[in-house]
């Protein structure tokens, strides 16, 4: 007879050091059998939203923390079952002595989320699952039963495990496909208390919109916000990705924890606005010439398939600008009292999301094309929109760039994302009377607001890298001057 064990499975570290995340939701239930590596459980940390992959192969015996729950890094979140190769443990129960250490030694080392590795020393397939709502989610000692549901609001004490849950007492289900959606949309069908089981997709391949979501709770058109992206405004109508909701008759104020991305970017604001001495400097410039540019640029054959803004432009122009200004791509390290010159630029693109403010980066943008370039940024906006902007592309960035001009706003006065010297804030582009050649003409004027830490960049410095960058954007063909 096989030899069984309970292992308990405790939050890894995600990366960064981060001390806790958010259980967003549960891919098993109770009962159900995984293998290695098939992603179990959803989790959002101080910076992204990630899928944790399963570091055993056996069944889910109890699920140790509810959706909506903030653990600690370390808690147990979910034990499994499973099978003692090594022999030691005793049939269906925790294993002692020597077959516990054995079954430390195999305890797989997360760090990150990344494959477990089999015997066979390579990376096991992971299977995307999604439980079916009918399966009991967590494992309670009797006769408490908790009711299913497909997404569950932060609430409630976390379940306790009692005696180790066998199939034949726990209702198992089988993994079934996941319902095609994009993140904003299961957001709208939480917020509403729409089952995607239950909703059937009119969109390319059956994938679920936003307006089948509406249409199962009977229609209506919900105010939404847009979601925008620094430099590319959402397109699709999924790219919604906030709602308005209208409080309940009476009710005169609502309260919303502090958690996940937005706690972690408050925090890193306040540290970043009274760690640093902020000053800022603002160039209103005329960018027809750019514009115009950047209309040649999209009816190029060179460029056809590449997604093109004056964000683009603007970024390779703060790219080039570097090269003669590198005070702005430094980093204070009060530890070691030293002033950190990077050799690279990753350059960091902030964005607005439902979770908050993100600023995810793109690693060596220096060394890139404008074509690479414009990949690069398609390939961010894409990822950010689908929420799955890993750990490794929000760290790291050496120099920001911020467009409120999305929102129609002109200039600001940007904090530094922490650890970065300068940050650029891009204004709307409008046209406005504007002297040219001697005389009024109506022009496309944009002003650029530059946020620079003082203890790095002097004023001379900064003024100087915002005067080239400007001649740049007023007239591309400076660049030439400048490489």
């Amino acid at each position: 007879m096989t030899a069984t064990m309970i292992k308990e499975f405790r939050l890894p570290d995600l990366g960064e050091g981060l001390t806790e995340s958010e259980i967003v939701a549960w891919k098993v239930a109770v009962g159900d059998t995984v293998s290695l590596n098939q992603i179990i459980a959803e989790v959002e940390t101080a910076k992204a939203v990630v899928e944790l992959p399963s570091p055993y192969a056996g069944v889910v015996t109890a699920l140790l923390e509810q959706p909506g729950t903030v653990v600690e890094v370390g808690k147990p979140i979910v034990s499994f079952e499973i099978e003692d190769h090594d022999g030691d443990a005793p049939a269906g129960g925790a294993a002692g002595g020597a077959g516990e250490a054995a079954a430390v030694k195999r305890e797989p080392n997360l760090v990150g989320y990344g494959a477990v590795l089999e015997s066979s020393g390579r990376p096991a397939r992971r299977t995307r699952t999604f439980a079916s709502p009918t399966a009991t989610p967590v494992a309670v000692a009797p006769p408490v039963a908790v009711e299913p549901a497909p997404v569950v609001e932060p609430a409630g004490t976390p379940v306790a495990t009692g005696p180790a849950t066998h199939p034949a007492t726990s209702p198992a289900t089988h993994p079934e496909e996941r319902p095609r959606s994009t993140p904003p949309v299961r957001k709208l069908a939480k917020d509403l208390g729409v089952d995607l089981e239950a909703v059937t997709g009119t969109g390319e391949r059956g994938l679920i919109t936003r307006d089948d979501v509406r249409n199962f709770v009977g229609g209506g058109d919900l105010p939404a916000a847009a979601h925008e992206l620094a430099g590319v405004p959402a397109s699709e109508p999924e790219a919604d990705q906030t709602q308005a909701h209208a409080p309940a008759p009476g009710v005169r104020e609502t309260r919303t924890p502090i958690k996940g991305v937005r706690k972690f970017t408050a925090a890193a604001m306040v540290q970043s606005a009274f760690t640093a001495p902020h000053a800022t400097e603002f160039l209103t410039i005329d960018v027809t010439p750019t514009m115009e540019l950047l209309a040649k640029l999209k009816a190029s054959r060179a460029f056809a398939g590449f997604k093109l803004t004056p964000l683009t432009l603007v970024a390779k122009a703060v790219l080039i600008a570097l090269r003669n200004h590198p005070t702005l791509n430094t980093r204070w390290d009060e530890a070691t009292q030293e002033i950190v010159q990077y050799r690279y630029v990753n350059l960091g693109i902030a964005a607005a999301t439902p979770r908050g403010l993100t600023v995810p980066n793109i690693k060596d943008a220096d060394r890139m094309s404008l074509k690479e370039l414009s990949s690069a940024l398609t390939a961010l906006t894409d990822t950010a929109r689908e929420g799955k902007t890993g750990t490794a592309d929000l760290s790291g960035g050496t120099i920001s760039i911020t467009n409120i001009g999305v929102f129609g706003i002109d200039a600001g006065t940007p904090i530094l994302n922490p650890g970065e010297a300068a940050i650029l804030a891009l204004g709307a582009v409008r046209k406005m009377p504007w002297e040219y050649k001697d005389e009024v003409a109506l022009r496309q004027v944009m002003t650029l607001s530059l946020s620079f830490d003082h203890r790095l960049v002097d004023g001379e410095q900064g003024s100087r890298f915002l005067q080239d960058l400007g001649a740049m954007l007023a007239d591309p063909g400076m660049v030439l001057a400048m490489v």
